[in-house]
């Protein structure tokens, strides 16, 4: 079942993502649950029917150290994006 919600975001963010879910051929309400369904996966079990065909065909592919950082990796990579 699929609510609406109502979030505050910076309009540039937006305008920005706009542009990029279009690149990707997804509207910026899938992209924002996915990055959510990303998230919090440790929380709760994530059924494979749940996830985007885009997202089910990348599940995997990476491997990562046990005790990588991707809190720490994304602030780097969003702050260099950004120059902030």
């Amino acid at each position: 079942m699929n609510t609406k919600l109502t979030l505050t975001i910076e309009k540039e963010v937006i305008e920005i993502a706009k542009e990029y879910a279009k690149e990707k051929g997804q509207s910026l309400s899938e992209m924002v649950e996915n990055y959510f369904k990303l998230v919090t996966v440790n929380r709760r079990k994530i059924k494979e029917k749940q996830l985007s065909p885009k997202v089910r065909k990348l599940r995997g592919i990476i491997k990562i150290e046990k005790d990588f950082d991707y809190k720490k990796t994304l602030t780097e990579e969003l702050s260099k994006k950004y120059g902030v």
